[in-house]
Order: C-alpha cells, then structure tokens, then sequence
C-alpha cells in the first residue's frame, strides 16, 4: 500500500474546526492581555495615574514586561493558527515541511499549527 500524500478533506475539515475554535480563544486571550497591558478597567477607560505610579516600581515593570512577552507569544501563535487555515485552504495541511510526509494525527490534535513531524523536530 502506498504512502498517503495528504489528508482528505473530510479530514482537513475537521482540522479547520478545530484551528477555527482555537483561533477564537486565542484571540480573545491576546484581547485580554492587551487590556491588562493597556491598563483598562471594567468600563474600559484607561487608568493613567495608576499606569505611571506602576511603572515607577520595578515590580510593576517587570510585570508589564512580561505581559509583552505573553502578547507577542500569544500574537505568534494566532499567526501560526491564521497560516494553518491556509495551508488547509492550499490542502497543504499536515505535511512536513522537512520530510514531506504527513504529520501525525495525534500531533496536528495536540499542536494544530504544526508544519514539521515529530521526526523532523527530532532531527534538528
């Protein structure tokens, strides 16, 4: 029997379920985080006077330091989310950049943005 080259489109679209949902609770973390970046009460209006007195303590810089951090890494993995769906589109969807072969199942379940297999990932 040979080798499967890609998934099927059934399958593809049960992936763009998945990523889809995924996408939505990402993004309404990163929403989240920016808030508390941004310094913003329940109403939405933005504290300045705290914010300052904030970043006068090293705490408090460290703090949003980190939250930046959190942002961008939450903003990274959107785009690796955004990119998935359109290698879906591109029935591009689970192949191995490196190997060209398909990326397990299992790990598409546990990292939906992957692009290498567990194989390729091991090698590098």
């Amino acid at each position: 029997m040979s080798e499967r080259v890609r998934y099927s489109d059934e399958e593809l679209e049960e992936f763009r379920v998945i990523i889809n949902e995924k996408l939505e609770l990402a993004k309404r973390d990163y929403e989240k985080i920016m808030r508390a970046i941004r310094n913003e009460d329940e109403n939405g209006v933005i504290d300045a006077e705290s914010t300052y007195k904030g970043l006068e303590d090293c705490a408090a810089a460290a703090s949003l330091e980190e939250q930046m951090r959190l942002a961008q890494r939450q903003a990274k993995f959107i785009q690796g989310l955004q990119h998935a769906l359109i290698r879906i589109e591109n029935k591009t969807y689970g192949i191995c950049r490196e190997t060209g072969k398909l990326i397990s199942k299992a790990r598409l379940m546990a990292v939906p943005h992957a692009t290498l297999s567990i194989e390729a990932k091991k090698n590098r």
